[in-house]
């Protein structure tokens, strides 16, 4: 039985900006007009923000973008 388990993740958007939080000691944060989809969509769809081990989706506009590519500033 592994002990190791993933870090808690949360994801919101407000103001123009989306903010990662990861294991609480992460934090990125970053301007939806960054992204062409993420610019696009109204208010509701960009709050509707799926979290995975592995990044953030975002169902209503069909955009991922990972953890990994987060953390190397790609959005």
């Amino acid at each position: 039985m592994s002990t190791l388990t993933a870090p808690e993740r949360t994801a919101h958007y407000d103001g123009g900006y989306v903010t990662v939080r990861i294991a609480g000691t992460v934090e990125i944060r970053f301007p939806i007009r960054a992204s062409a989809r993420l610019a696009s969509g109204s208010e509701v769809q960009l709050k509707n923000i799926e979290v995975s081990p592995f990044g953030l989706h975002w169902p209503d506009l069909d955009e991922d973008l990972s953890f990994k590519g987060l953390l190397k500033g790609e959005f």
